[in-house]
């Protein structure tokens, strides 16, 4: 629960929003960037709410039905602190889908672990461009958004070095 109260008390950060701005935050904006689904954000925004970390008001424009709105408290704005400093000194060892394989591959054919491995790095390579052209694409305003390209280039970028060093030891 700790990502998603990071989340949330992250995104009400820069002011209020209703629920469906917080949604389509998450979807179109951090998604791509970060990987992380939320299944329903009524659960944990009620959660929060009772936590007294985050504030609900109703409201409504005209005729529309009415909309709930979510605002930061300032006890929720001293746990987002203390979640940010705690995310940033969290260390935790990587652990990639490929290093159990890896575990077993003397029990595999070297020439297939080889074509394996090459699948495995050309598509590694497309991630890589794809990255790097969303970064080519974005808007000068967006930093905090291209750093985290950054770091998930590098990180594909050792992947497949990685990759062919181990390749070559088959050999």
């Amino acid at each position: 629960m700790i990502e998603h109260e990071l989340l949330f008390l992250g995104l009400l950060k820069d002011g209020p929003k209703h629920g469906y701005e917080i949604k389509r935050q998450i979807e179109e904006e951090l998604f791509p960037f970060v990987g992380l689904k939320i299944k329903s954000i009524y659960y944990p925004l009620k959660k929060m709410e009772k936590l007294g970390l985050i504030k609900k008001d109703v409201g409504r424009e005209g005729k529309w039905p009415e909309k709930y709105v979510y605002k930061l408290t300032a006890k929720g704005e001293k746990i987002f602190d203390h979640l940010i400093t705690d995310s940033f000194l969290s260390i935790e060892r990587p652990y990639f889908n490929i290093d159990l394989s890896l575990y077993f591959l003397q029990y595999v054919d070297k020439k297939i672990a080889k074509r394996q491995l090459r699948g495995r790095v050309l598509f590694l390579r497309r991630i890589h461009k794809e990255l790097n052209t969303y970064k080519m694409g974005m808007k000068k305003t967006q930093t905090h958004l291209e750093v985290i390209l950054d770091h998930d280039l590098d990180l594909v970028e050792a992947e497949i070095n990685s990759i062919a060093r181990l390749i070559k030891v088959l050999t």
